[in-house]
């Protein structure tokens, strides 16, 4: 089981990226980049606890994959677009949206709580 090995990375990418956005690029970038920036971090926390949470209520991997590609997807993008200034890249985001909502309905499907 290797999914709770990559939330744990992907948590320090959101500690990180969160102080970088705070400290590094806050004068830099406009507002509106700012929050996107605050946005994909986050969704990123979020997602990062809830595929974390979903390793141990779940034998099915399905909605830790789906979370994960949320995670890569919509917060990558937005840092991406910040980074790069490329606002084509706000297409890509609701992909990784999708994902996240997909992930969602599969921890409801699988959820195995034993009493």
């Amino acid at each position: 089981m290797f999914y709770p090995k990559i939330f744990s990375i992907l948590g320090f990418f959101a500690v990180a990226l969160g102080a970088f956005g705070a400290h590094s690029i806050k004068e830099k970038v406009s507002a509106a980049y700012m929050e996107n920036w605050k946005t994909a971090t986050l969704y990123l926390f979020i997602h990062v606890l809830a595929g974390l949470i979903s390793c141990y209520l779940t034998h099915k991997k399905r909605s830790q994959l789906f979370f994960l590609l949320g995670c890569i997807i919509f917060s990558g993008s937005l840092f991406l677009l910040v980074i790069l200034n490329l606002p084509i890249l706000g297409a890509v985001t609701p992909v990784g949206g999708v994902c996240f909502m997909v992930g969602w309905v599969f921890l409801f499907i699988d959820i195995n709580i034993k009493k």
